[in-house]
């Protein structure tokens, strides 16, 4: 228990500089696009673990999947030395030169040049938590910490419960209700990529809205039909929670763009805290509707909480082929 606390200390810091770092060295066109594949890293690698977890926890039981993640973790911290610093971050800190010596880099790479207000000298600004709450940004906060709740209270809610639902509920064997499970993987992954393609096209808005509006409806079609068996919850949740999972990683690409550089990190870093509380009350408050109203109970729970965030997905900003700097000043 203390070493998965350990663990999800490092992921969990990880995540947000991950995320901001991505963003601030993309350019405003395509910028979208280009963050959404690089996000295509999370289904697949979902997708992939469900698969190998199929694999190799019936057959050699769950620690080996410790040892897996292991080695994955200690190949990754490698490659962290190769990494530049971001333009944006050193500029905020007053750092000009090493700033221009990464975007000469970064230009002698490709074709196209970097915008001039990146480079341009800027005040040296501290960020403080405070500012998240200032009249500014006060309204951006509270609506992606809802929609943050609301999206993960929803994936991981049917992501993890899925499996103990086949298993206990529709009494599928061990292995057939980790195959059905790794079905959600596959078809968030299927999902990521339409978005990653069509999300400069949408926007961020209106994706977000329609994918909220969906994932609502599947779940409600599955409590009109009494969720009667294994197969109609496989096809309905698992497409649900492949919609739903367009949105958790399109969450990793507006957050980080409605807050300016000075604060960007903390921004999404207190997103993020979100998705861990959705996370860890979820299961509780699952066991307890269950257990006192029944499963098509469950599905109904789901679709509230994707309706709420459908109504704060409307409210949501365009950032759609905007430079940072002007969504955020």
């Amino acid at each position: 228990m203390w070493l998965r606390f350990v663990q999800g200390i490092g992921v969990g810091g990880e995540v947000p500089v991950a995320a901001a770092y991505i963003n601030e060295l993309s350019v405003a066109q395509g910028r979208g696009r280009f963050f959404m594949l690089y996000e295509m890293i999370f289904p697949l690698g979902l997708m992939i673990s469900a698969q190998i977890g199929a694999l190799v926890v019936p057959s050699f039981g769950w620690k080996w999947m410790f040892l897996i993640g292991g080695i994955g973790g200690l190949i990754v911290f490698l490659f962290f030395f190769k990494l530049r610093e971001s333009p944006r971050w050193l500029i905020s800190k007053g750092r000009f030169d090493e700033a221009e010596r990464v975007i000469e880099e970064i230009e002698s790479s490709t074709d196209k040049r970097i915008e001039a207000k990146i480079s341009a000298p800027q005040a040296v600004v501290k960020g403080n938590w405070k500012e998240l709450f200032s009249p500014f940004y006060r309204s951006r906060t509270l609506i992606v910490w809802t929609l943050w709740f609301s999206s993960y209270f929803v994936a991981n809610g049917l992501n993890n419960w899925l499996p103990s639902l086949y298993k206990t509920v529709y009494n599928l064997p061990l292995e057939d209700s980790l195959h059905a499970a790794s079905l959600t993987n596959v078809i968030q992954t299927v999902a990521v990529f339409a978005c990653a393609l069509l999300i400069d096209r949408v926007g961020r808005k209106r994706w977000a809205t329609i994918a909220f509006l969906v994932v609502g409806l599947l779940l409600t079609t599955l409590w009109f039909n009494g969720a009667k068996s294994a197969e109609s919850v496989m096809y309905l949740a698992s497409a649900a929670y492949g919609v739903m999972g367009t949105i958790t990683v399109l969450l990793y690409l507006y957050t980080p763009e409605i807050y300016p550089t000075r604060m960007r990190v903390l921004g999404i870093a207190f997103a993020t805290a979100w998705l861990r509380l959705a996370s860890a009350i979820a299961p509780t408050i699952l066991g307890f509707v269950l257990g006192a109203k029944g499963i098509t109970s469950v599905f109904v729970l789901f679709a509230c909480v994707a309706a709420v965030g459908a109504f704060m997905a409307f409210k949501m900003i365009e950032t759609r082929e905007k430079v940072l700097e002007d969504i955020a000043p």
